[in-house]
C-alpha cells in the first residue's frame, strides 16, 4: 500500500509544517504502509525566517526544501506516476496557502497550482482517498471550487482555542461550497462519499502529543478508505 505524502516545501511559515509531515510519515509507516514524499519543482512564494517571522531577501524550490524533510527521498510530482498511489496525505503548513495556492492572499478566490489541482481531481476521480492535515482543507476546496462535488472538510472549532481565525477559514471554505464541521484537536472530520479526511493538527492551540494523536486518527481513517 503506497500512500503519497505531498509536502510544499519545509518549515511551517513558508512550506510544509515538518512536526505534521514527520508525525504522518511515522503513521503511515506503523500501519503497514510506504509513504512515498511528493513536492512541485517550482519556487516558494517567498521565505520567511522562522526565528523572527521575518521575510528573508532570497528565493528557496519547494522540491529541494522538501528533500530536507524527506531525507532527499522526495519525488518531484511532474515525473511521478500517480496511478501507483492508494491514498494522498496533504501535511499544514503556510506552503499549503501560500505556494500550491493563493488563499493566503486571495482567500476562496485564490487560485491553485494546475499540477496539484490536477492530482486532487484525479485521486478523487479514481476514489484514491486524500486526507488534508490543518489548513490544507483550503487545497481541496480550490481543487473542487466550481465543480458539482461538495467536500465536507474540517479547519478546527471556535469552541477552542486556536492562533488563527477559524470561523473566517471557515466561512472562506464555505463560499467554495465545502460543507464545514466544527471538529476540536480530538477529532477529525470523514467525507465517506469522497474519501476526504480532514484533522484540525496545528491550526488549534495544541500540543505536540495532541497533534501526534489527531494524525494517527487521520492516517487510520485514511487507511480504512482505501
Amino acid at each position: 500500500m503506497k500512500i503519497g505524502v505531498l509536502l510544499s516545501g519545509c518549515g511551517v511559515y513558508d512550506g510544509a509544517e515538518i512536526q505534521e509531515t514527520v508525525f504522518a510519515l511515522l503513521a503511515i509507516e506503523e500501519l503497514g504502509a510506504e509513504a512515498i514524499c511528493l513536492s512541485v519543482n517550482k519556487n516558494q512564494h517567498h521565505v520567511v525566517n522562522h526565528l523572527t517571522g521575518e521575510e528573508m531577501p532570497e528565493s528557496r524550490n519547494m522540491l529541494v526544501e522538501a528533500a530536507r524533510i524527506a531525507r532527499g527521498a522526495v519525488h518531484d510530482l511532474s515525473r511521478f506516476d500517480v496511478s501507483t498511489l492508494d491514498a494522498l496525505v496533504i501535511p499544514g503548513g503556510f506552503g499549503s496557502a501560500k505556494n500550491f495556492t493563493t488563499w493566503a492572499f486571495e482567500g476562496p478566490n485564490g487560485s491553485i497550482l494546475p499540477e496539484i489541482k490536477e492530482l486532487i481531481q484525479q485521486c478523487i476521480s479514481d476514489k484514491k482517498p486524500i486526507a488534508a492535515l490543518c489548513v490544507s482543507p483550503v487545497i481541496v476546496a480550490l481543487a473542487l471550487n466550481q465543480s458539482d462535488l461538495q467536500a465536507t472538510m474540517t479547519l478546527g472549532t471556535d469552541k477552542e482555542k486556536s492562533p488563527y481565525e477559524i470561523n473566517a477559514f471557515s466561512s472562506g471554505l464555505s463560499q467554495t461550497g465545502v460543507q464545514v464541521e466544527m471538529k476540536t484537536i480530538r477529532e477529525i472530520a470523514v467525507d465517506e462519499k469522497l474519501k476526504i479526511v480532514s484533522a484540525p493538527c496545528y491550526m488549534m492551540d495544541a500540543s505536540i502529543m495532541e497533534i501526534r494523536t489527531n494524525i494517527q486518527q487521520a492516517i487510520q481513517a485514511l487507511i480504512q478508505l482505501i
